[in-house]
């Protein structure tokens, strides 16, 4: 819980810019359209604010959480507890440089990941056409290495800038972040992701532009995009597919409530209308005990659960 005099710190702090809200709802700001309201709701206006936000924060032992583009997330039907500060960026565009024959995009962490690929990729830079169907955000990605197609954020990214659990800036190469399948040290040091720099080469542009169209079919014919969802719902086993697994289980198209296993794409569980985080919940613990019963597999989420 906040308190009253804690809530009224951080209207102040956010008193000439940013946004302060309490009970904000949240479906209207994830993909899976899925959620109950934040107790306090924050949107910092820029790097600046935000560390002055984590130190607030940290001073006062207020319990908070952060939210990128709300694509890979599921929020509880009773909402969040605490402090929500969402990392939302509209308005910013990448800035790009040349230095030793590599082009060097700087990029907020609040800006679409998908946005920034497909700039790129108009720009005629190689190496990002993976990520333009990927919906969350910059600083999202870089925290998960999210990826598709055989590409991932470590095979471009040369360093980010974060604001640390004391709320210090500091500017990290990516060697430093051991990026791997789906994960970073950055949730367990605490760091906020503000910023990062992605290294590309030029390519050919026509062939870029025809890449990026062909994993734009491949997206449309395979995934339910007609649906609410938070993408893929489980993490690549070891030298299996999630969704094979799931579909020989006999889960294709299996309900709880709203929620079912798209028959479409058996690695995703979407929302068909209605759907609540317990249907949600329900339905994946439901297919991890299936799965693990029918082949032996256990299956590790790939969504984050919020509450």
């Amino acid at each position: 819980m906040v308190s009253e005099k804690q809530k009224q710190l951080l209207s102040a702090l956010y008193g000439e810019r940013g946004i302060f809200r309490e009970k904000e709802p949240l479906a209207a700001h994830t993909t899976f359209r899925i959620g109950g309201p934040a107790e306090v709701y924050l949107v910092p206006a820029d790097e600046e604010q935000l560390a002055a936000t984590v130190r607030l924060l940290r001073s006062e032992g207020m319990r908070w959480q952060i939210l990128g583009n709300g694509s890979n997330v599921l929020v509880a039907d009773e909402g969040i507890a605490g402090v929500l500060i969402h990392m939302e960026d509209k308005k910013s565009v990448p800035e790009y440089r040349t230095e030793g024959g590599t082009v060097l995009a700087t990029v907020t962490a609040g800006m679409s990941l998908s946005g920034f690929a497909r700039d790129a990729c108009e720009r005629g830079l190689a190496d990002m056409e993976y990520a333009t169907g990927i919906p969350g955000t910059v600083g999202g990605g870089v925290v998960m290495n999210a990826g598709a197609y055989e590409g991932e954020i470590k095979h471009s990214l040369q360093e980010v800038t974060v604001i640390t659990a004391d709320g210090e800036r500091r500017v990290l190469p990516a060697a430093d972040l051991k990026l791997s399948y789906r994960y970073s040290i950055i949730p367990e040091k605490g760091y906020l992701v503000t910023s990062a720099t992605f290294g590309m080469k030029e390519g050919d542009r026509d062939g870029i532009r025809a890449k990026v169209l062909e994993l734009s079919a491949r997206r449309r014919d395979k995934q339910p995009l007609e649906y609410p969802s938070a993408g893929s719902t489980f993490k690549r086993p070891t030298g299996y597919f999630a969704g094979k697994l799931i579909e020989e289980a006999g889960l294709r198209g299996y309900t709880v409530g709203g929620a079912q296993v798209s028959e479409k794409h058996c690695g995703f569980v979407i929302n068909r209308g209605g759907a609540t985080c317990a249907d949600v919940k329900k339905l994946i613990a439901d297919v991890q005990r299936i799965v693990l019963e029918k082949s032996g597999v256990k299956l590790e989420p790939e969504v984050k659960f919020l509450s």
